[in-house]
This record gives C-alpha cells, structure tokens and sequence, in this order.
C-alpha cells in the first residue's frame, strides 16, 4: 500500500510536469508561467513554497515542545504578515513593475531599477549560494518522515528517500518549468488543507478535547507556562514570529509569485486564498506541536527532549493508522516538492541569466538540473533542518528585504543605498554566525534572532544610506516608479470613466424598460 500510494502520487507529478510542457514557448513561460496564472493556481503555489515538510517535522515540533501552544501565534503571523501584507503591500508593485522591466528574475529587478550589473551578479551569487542550504534543510525534514514511514524497507535509507524526490523534482521541472509546479502546488495544496484539518481533529480527539487537554498540559510539569498566551519566553516567540513572517518580504522563491499573475483583479482574490490557506496550514502544524509534550505522555513515546527534528515524525507514527499515515506522507511531499521546486526556479534561472548570461531553454532546464543536484548532497551533510533553514533564511532575506521593498516605493533611493541594505543584511548573519560557532553559543537560538537582526538592518540602512547620499545621481530606474504613478492614475481615471459609463447604460437600460412596461399597460 506505502509503495502503491507513493507510485500513483510520483506518476501524478511526473504526468503534470509532461502535459505542462505544451504550454512552454518560451523562457518567461518557464520561469513565470508567461505572466498569466489565476487566483487558483497563484495563491496556491505561494503557499506551497512558503510551507514545506520543515514547518511540521522541524519548526512544529521543537517550537511547539518549547513554547507549548503560544507557538501557534507563529502561524498566525505567517498568515497576516507573511501572506496578507505581504500580497497587499507587494503584488501589485512587484506584478507592474517585473512586467514594464521585462525582468524575470530579482537580480535583474536589481540591475534595472538601480542601473547597475553588479547589483545584478552579487544578489545571482547570494541566491545561489544561501538558498542550496534552505533547499537542503527541506530534503532532511522530508527524509526525517520517509526513514519513519519505510522503516524496514529499502527507503528507510534517507539518502535513498532522499534522492528519489531530487529526482522526481528534476523530472517535472525539467519539463514544465512554473507552469507545472503551479499545477501541482494546486493538487498538492488541496491535499495539505485536508491532512491538516484532520490531523489537527485526531490530535483534539487524542488529548480529550480542548478544554480536558489544557487542563492536561497545564499539569505536566512546567505546563503552566505551556497554555499561557506568550508562552514561557515571550520575546524569543516574537523573534520567532518575525523572523518567518517578515522573511517573505525578501525571499526570491515568494516574490517570484507575484510577478506571475495575470492581473489585479487575481490578486485580490489570491490575496484571500492565501491568507486563508496560510491560517489553516501554519496555524495548524504549530497548535500540534503545542500539544507536543503531552502527546509523547499520552502516547507512550519516550521522547527524551534531545533530537527534536524526530519528534513530530514519531507522533505521527503512533496517532495516525496506516492509512492516514500514507496520507500523511503525499501532505510532506507536497509541501517539500513545491518549495523546492519554488526555489530552484528563483536559483536556476537568475544564474543562468545573470552570470552565464544565456537565456536558452536548454540552458534554464540544465541549471535546475544542477541545482537540484547540488541541494540534494549538501543534504547528506547531517545537521538541524531548523537552525540549517533560519541561517538561509536570514542570509536571503536580510540581504535583499531592505533594496528590494525600498526600490519598490522610494523613487530616491541610490545605488550606494542599496548596495549598503544588500552587504548589511547579509554581513549581519555571515559575522553574526561566525561569532555564534566561536563563542559556542546555541546555534538554534541565535540563527532566528541574526536573521530579524539582518532584516532590520537592511530595511533601515536603505533609507538612511539614501539620505546621506542623496546628492548622487538617481539610477535610470526610478523612472519606472513615476511610470507605475501614472499608469495608477490612468487606471483609476479608466475605472471612473467606465463606473460612469455602465451607470448610463444602466439608467438607458432602466428607462427604456419603463417605457415597454407602459406600452404593455403593466
């Protein structure tokens, strides 16, 4: 049945990405989708690249056995800043202004709006370089979960299980590019919803119910703490909330999904769905690792509080039957391949394009190829997919937040500025980390607080660079945000003109029906 299910599901992937592959003309087919997907497929593929297996065999267990059920505050954050600020504040500009650039990638955004290539090679080799780690990070949690699933057949080797999904990823990407991880993140986000909402019923019907189960984890010992609202360290949950919230604000693999929808009124719609989705799925991993500690009491696990990457795949094995369990396994599959697939369509294409400065088909499908690969054995390098994950993160987001948002809004922003936001963020986890291994201080604690640390860092360097350089020059760029001004303001004078215009037609329409009804003596 394990293998028949994984069968049905890898041929369901790999039939995607063939079929997709019809609908690839061109490069910009390959790596945005020709700029033409719908609310569905938009806001599904967003949260599928936001959420992988990490957040349920990493994030949910040692946050929820750490901060009890205050840890679900994280999902929320996801939801309401990660995913509704971040549509509202961003899609529309980034949508507008990617399209008038003819910029597929954020590197290129770069060079466009701050007129300068080695903005453009720089944030190509930072993509490349910090998001291998982030992809590796999710092949472990997925392995973590297979090893469980498989034990004592020949995919219980991680390794094994491990190249097999590199492989089945290269296969659809190879074919059908963002179109295919579109349609699949769409399968595979339906699939997420309905693991999750039963899960999250099975986990209540274990523990006795809500109100019998806080009473339960209020008792364990230090439990009080565990059902407080903030949980036993308010700040570090904060950080925490912060750091995977605010992170999507820099992160190539999310912004790239707003480029790729067709128009405005799609946004608006994908803007709900994905709230929506991110509240269910980020809500609901981080309320079952609340429960954490008193489902390894309840179930008799012996979980000893030491590896907590193994937690969440060991509660899942004694709560789930066989059955649920398969299920279980196609939900981490679908949300691990769709975040890498997410990420090597940011990493591939900006390489190729930037630094081997080729944009031929053959050349985009051999890079994902390579990347695929390279992520596939750092991977077997052991380590936390949890502090592996936050260091990437941060590295990527501080790095790119603070340029990218600024050169979104700010025309005034110069090039000095935004290259001292991009060198800052990332020079605040790059010593950040390297002060951490040498002090010996918790990696786990201070990769989180570096990767804020490098947000902010970026975000408030932009502006204050800008200032006191502002007597340079302006780079071309800027031009585009007066165009998108403008484009507003004709976009708004278009929907007056057409609100007036159908009122008319209305009132025309209104008239000449009183005038029938009359003539008919009704």
């Amino acid at each position: 049945m394990k293998y028949a299910i994984l069968f049905v599901f890898v041929a369901l992937m790999i039939l995607v990405g063939m079929i997709s592959r019809r609908q690839i003309h061109s490069t910009e087919d390959y790596v945005l989708g020709g700029r033409r997907m719908g609310p569905w497929l938009s806001s599904f593929s967003y949260g599928t690249a936001y959420f992988s297996a990490v957040i349920f065999v990493g994030y949910a267990g040692r946050f929820g056995w750490s901060f009890g059920l205050s840890a679900a505050w994280i999902g929320v954050g996801n939801a309401l800043i990660g995913s509704l600020l971040a549509w509202w504040l961003l899609a529309e500009r980034s949508r507008r202004i990617t399209q008038a650039m003819k910029a597929n990638t954020m590197a290129e955004f770069f060079r466009h709006r701050y007129d300068s290539p080695g903005l453009e090679k720089f944030s190509a080799l930072i993509i490349f370089i910090f998001l291998i780690p982030y992809s590796a990070s999710v092949y472990q949690g997925l392995g973590y979960l297979m090893q469980r699933f498989f034990s004592g057949t020949v995919l219980a080797d991680i390794r094994l299980s491990m190249l097999l999904m590199a492989v089945i990823t290269a296969v659809y990407l190879y074919f059908g590019g963002y179109i295919s991880t579109a349609v699949n993140s769409l399968i595979q986000g339906l699939i997420m919803l309905f693991g999750v909402v039963y899960m999250v019923w099975r986990v209540i019907d274990v523990v006795g119910g809500l109100r019998t189960g806080l009473a339960d984890l209020a008792a364990l010992t230090g439990g009080e703490a565990l059902v407080s609202p903030l949980g036993p360290a308010p700040f570090d949950l904060i950080i925490l909330i912060l750091m995977t919230s605010l992170g999507t604000f820099g992160l190539p693999q999310m912004i790239g999904k707003f480029n790729g929808v067709r128009d405005r009124r799609s946004i608006r719609r994908a803007t709900v769905m994905s709230t929506i989705f991110a509240l269910v799925i980020g809500g609901g991993a981080y309320f079952m690792g609340g429960f954490s500690r008193l489902l390894n009491q309840r179930l008799n696990l012996g979980f000893d509080g030491e590896r907590l990457d193994l937690l969440m795949p060991l509660i899942f094995d004694a709560l789930l039957t066989p059955e649920m369990m398969a299920v279980l396994l196609v939900l981490m599959l679908s949300a691990s391949m769709s975040t890498l697939a997410a990420v090597v369509l940011v990493s591939a294409p900006t390489f190729s394009r930037t630094v081997l400065r080729s944009d031929k088909m053959r050349t985009l499908r051999l890079m994902s190829l390579l990347f695929v690969f390279i992520s596939f054995v750092v991977a077997l390098i052991p380590g936390a997919i949890v502090t592996l994950m936050a260091f990437s993160w941060g590295a990527v987001s501080g790095a790119f937040a603070g340029p990218y948002l600024w050169g979104l809004f700010m025309r005034k922003v110069t090039r000095q500025a935004a290259a001292a936001g991009m060198a800052g963020g990332l020079g605040t986890v790059i010593i950040g980390a390297a002060l951490t291994v040498l002090s010996g201080q918790p990696a786990a604690t201070q990769a989180p607080r570096l990767a804020v640390l490098a947000i902010f860092v970026s975000l408030i360097s932009v502006p204050l660079v800008s200032w006191l350089t502002r007597h340079q020059p302006l780079p071309r760029g800027a031009a585009y945000l007066n165009q998108l001004v403008l484009l507003e303001e004709n976009d708004h004078e278009t929907m007056e003109s057409s609100r007036k215009h159908a009122q008319g037609a209305d009132a025309d329409i209104t008239a000449a029906a009183i005038a029938g009804d009359r003539q008919q003596g009704l």
